[in-house]
């Protein structure tokens, strides 16, 4: 057998398998023999975003903001926690901790209103580079026939985030190529990768190559990030240094006070990048914007020009 029919076979094979139709009945038998991204996902003309975050709070916290954006235009955005959170609290643990916090994101995603959140069953703390979990980044990517591919840099304080990033380059190549995982078809085109923020400056300092204004969805973002108690009421794995207080209106109190804290947080990116959000929006509106999100392309996957940003990110004003 040549090695073109092995590569049809092995793709219509791996087909079935996703499909699950040992024995096809007669409407089985009228789809299309080979599957590729466009049976896949028909285009429909939207954009189609796919983000990875470390634990189940990451992908809301980075990019939550840009997320809803992108889901209120109809385009297409799944949110990816490669671990399942299970140590992250300091009163629980295991599987309870892990169904809650799967739980609490899928929550956000719905305050977000993107079309899905899933968590990974890979035990909090314990992400690594792994051939397997290449390749799991890979099927999901081209699950996904996604254009913007989003996660961590691989510098970070913690390793699951590190891992996040290491995962995300090594697949940005490795999603084109047809015999690497060949039971999914291979993507249509490279996406584009990107890093989201951090403030780590070793090896180098983050670059905000595209920095978007999340005035208009600050509110939702905060709701959003609001359902995942665990981490931000009750303190994540540090609570017992700030436990809530036994006594009525404390979890209200600190539900206040951590809502104030994240636009704090986000107000700081906007005035780190002003000088990109003029750019990007003007002199006159990029001066007034209050909250952004920031995002540094990887040099790994498809390098977009500029026009691609303004496509990709349909939230600029066009250029004069």
């Amino acid at each position: 057998m040549t090695t073109s029919r092995w590569f049809w076979c092995a793709v219509v094979m791996g087909a079935a398998a996703m499909a699950g139709v040992a024995r096809a009945g007669p409407a089985e038998r009228q789809a299309p023999a080979v599957v590729t991204a466009d049976t896949l996902h028909p285009d429909d003309g939207k954009l189609r975003i796919i983000q990875f975050g470390g634990h189940p709070d990451d992908c809301e916290i980075r990019a939550g903001g840009v997320g809803a954006m992108w889901a209120a235009l109809g385009h297409h955005v799944q949110f990816v926690s490669l671990t399942n959170g299970d140590i992250g609290h300091w009163q629980m643990a295991g599987g309870p901790l892990a169904k809650r916090r799967a739980a609490e994101v899928k929550a956000a995603g719905e305050v977000l209103g993107i079309e899905r959140s899933i968590t990974l069953d890979i035990h909090d703390g314990e992400l690594m580079p792994t051939l397997q979990n290449r390749k799991t980044l890979t099927r999901l990517i081209r699950r996904w026939d996604a254009d913007i591919v989003i996660g961590h840099r691989p510098n970070d304080y913690h390793p699951d985030h590190r891992y996040t990033g290491i995962l995300m380059q090594d697949a940005a190549y490795m999603v084109t190529v047809p015999f690497f995982c060949p039971d999914v078809p291979p993507i249509r085109s490279n996406p584009v990768f990107l890093y989201s923020y951090d403030r780590f400056q070793r090896p180098a300092p983050f670059r905000a190559d595209v920095v978007v204004a999340i005035d208009g969805v600050i509110d939702k973002k905060v709701d959003a990030l609001m359902k995942i108690e665990s981490q931000f009421i009750e303190g994540g794995c540090g609570g017992f240094r700030y436990p809530l207080p036994d006594e009525p209106g404390a979890r209200e109190k600190r539900r206040r006070d951590r809502r104030e804290s994240f636009k704090r947080r986000f107000a700081a990116i906007a005035d780190r990048h002003r000088d990109k959000l003029i750019a990007l929006y003007g002199q006159e509106r990029g001066k007034q914007v209050r909250y952004a999100e920031a995002f540094e392309v990887c040099e790994y996957g498809r390098r977009p020009s500029e026009k691609d940003l303004r496509r990709l990110f349909p939230f600029f004003p066009e250029k004069e």
